[in-house]
């Protein structure tokens, strides 16, 4: 479980295709932190730490990862985003996240308005029932709330504090990102789901 509120970035230090996945590994400030196993989202996306050498740590993607998520697009040298798996003593910011990205949007417009930042990002249309306005979205891992819906267009508002935290401060138009949806939002939409169902399972012919 994650909040989405990214503590750090790291660096993209080898990404090598191996048997239809792929393995990661990253420069990452709190790496001597970490153990073996241990959960670490990396731009949204839940990953576990598969070797430990110093601040390098290195994952194995699926290939199912690299399917749903961005990841497959990483480049020596990029930012990614990092958050490690939430501590029950922790207190809980953001929302809930899973790390489960749900799928890929684009990056349509990023540009500073004062000392802060729009940011417009495409998202694929069967995801917009997910999405009210000032609800929550994770973007790279990132939560944000939705400042306004346009069909499937979402725009957020980026303080400064965000923006320098995370790889928004690299991040161009056109550029793929991660998307996790509320998991909240998706429970309710089963627990309806399953509610008509019954209903009309039950209906007199």
């Amino acid at each position: 479980m994650f909040t989405g509120l990214v503590e750090t970035t790291g660096t993209v230090e080898g990404f090598a295709p191996i048997n239809g996945g792929a393995r990661l590994t990253l420069t990452i400030p709190f790496g001597r932190e970490l153990s073996l196993g241990d959960s670490v989202a990396v731009n949204g996306c839940c990953l576990t730490v598969d070797a430990l050498e110093g601040e390098r740590i290195s994952f194995d993607l699926l290939s199912q990862t690299l399917r749903v998520t961005s990841l497959g697009n990483l480049k020596l040298g990029m930012l990614v985003n990092l958050e490690r798996a939430m501590s029950a003593m922790d207190r809980f910011g953001g929302h809930f996240v899973m790390g489960h990205v749900d799928h890929t949007g684009t990056i349509a417009a990023l540009e500073p308005v004062g000392q802060d930042h729009r940011l417009e990002v495409r998202i694929p249309e069967e995801l917009t029932r997910y999405c009210i306005d000032k609800g929550s979205i994770t973007i790279d891992g990132i939560s944000l709330t939705i400042a306004n819906l346009n069909g499937s267009l979402l725009e957020f508002w980026i303080t400064p504090h965000t923006f320098g935290r995370t790889n928004l401060q690299n991040a161009v138009r056109g550029q793929p990102v991660n998307l996790e949806v509320d998991m909240l939002a998706k429970y309710v939409e089963r627990l309806f789901s399953a509610r008509e169902q019954r209903a009309e399972g039950s209906s007199c012919p």
